[in-house]
């Protein structure tokens, strides 16, 4: 099943994991929300550093 990804360097999108520019392509949704998260922690200390 193709689905769109966008490159993290140039920011275009596209269907192949590897774009153009020679950078890779990453989905771009967010993952589903849960109230029960495994990872809240890890994403909340990436993202704040504490």
């Amino acid at each position: 099943m193709n689905r769109i990804l966008k490159c993290e360097k140039c920011n275009s999108y596209g269907l192949k994991e590897q774009c153009e520019c020679g950078g890779k392509r990453i989905n771009p949704k967010p993952p589903k929300y849960s109230p029960e998260d495994k990872y809240g922690s890890y994403r909340r200390t990436a993202k704040y550093g504490k």
